[in-house]
């Protein structure tokens, strides 16, 4: 993953903010001839070139594709929307809405691919696409060099996808594989944009929830997890299952360390395991 241009993924950041800016000024303001306009804003050609090099290294992964969907959703709503306003008009506000929460969307992913690059020796897991733990623990001890220098707040949880071995008995391990895959994509859509991931081993991920105390960590959390047990994850073969997750959750203290958290996270996580599962339990 360390061979993706960086560049190019900064190339398309840039140009999409470009093409928003002019997107914006069309629908909002440059209303008098709308298809000329609409067809004067064509789709930046660097994510293509981009979407096309990390194809050859993320090959299959859920993450990859779930920002070319993205990407194109964003680009079909803006269109539409400014060639269904009529003449002299600017888009409608729910239309407006629609085109910058896409647009958000697609640069939350971008951003996290970003910085998951910019990580020194850290690399994207295979199978989820998230950072694994090579580098970690550079990154957390950079977190909680802040902390004990400016006291500025933050949580680590680890995360367990509950009876996870049944899924592979009952559905077979590429059916897992594809679960966990989902869980990942998941966990990258409904984490605030600049908190971190990671795949930790097996079926258990590590969070990070910066400038958050416990408090404000358990409300990212709880989204994550209730969001996790509403959402059906398709299989292979066409068929869906809910899955839910347990978590442990920690902040640190002035003596903390890291390894210290992670452990105090461990024996939260299995507190929410034994109290019944698709729990949150703090350290």
């Amino acid at each position: 993953m360390s061979s993706l241009p960086a560049a190019l993924l900064a190339q398309t950041i840039d140009d999409h903010i470009a093409w928003l800016t002019a997107w914006t000024r069309v629908a909002c303001f440059e209303t008098s001839d709308h298809t000329a306009h609409a067809d004067a804003l064509p789709m930046p050609d660097s994510f293509a070139a981009w979407r096309e090099e990390a194809a050859r290294q993320l090959q299959d992964q859920p993450a990859l594709q779930h920002l070319v969907d993205t990407y194109d959703q964003m680009h079909r709503l803006a269109r539409l929307a400014i060639l269904k306003t009529p003449e002299g008009e600017p888009v409608t506000r729910s239309d407006f809405v629609a085109v910058t929460m896409k647009f958000q969307e697609l640069m939350t992913g971008l951003r996290r691919v970003e910085r998951a690059l910019a990580a020194a020796e850290s690399g994207l897991d295979t199978l989820t696409g998230l950072q694994s733990r090579a580098g970690l623990h550079d990154d957390l001890n950079r977190e909680l060099s802040r902390f004990k220098r400016s006291n500025k707040p933050f949580c680590l949880a680890l995360m367990d996808v509950d009876h996870f071995k049944n899924i592979n008995d009952t559905h077979g391990h590429d059916a897992g594989d594809r679960v966990l895959a989902a869980i990942a994509n998941h966990i990258s859509r409904n984490l605030r944009p600049f908190d971190d991931a990671w795949r930790w081993g097996g079926e258990e991920f590590l969070l990070c929830l910066k400038e958050a105390d416990i408090t404000s960590g358990r409300i990212a959390l709880e989204r994550v997890r209730t969001t996790l047990e509403k959402t059906p994850i398709t299989l292979g073969d066409g068929s869906s299952l809910h899955v839910t997750a347990s978590f442990g959750i920690v902040a640190p203290d002035p003596a903390a360390t890291i390894d210290d958290m992670i452990s105090r996270a461990d024996r939260a996580l299995y507190r929410a395991k034994e109290g019944g599962r698709n729990r949150i339990e703090n350290a």
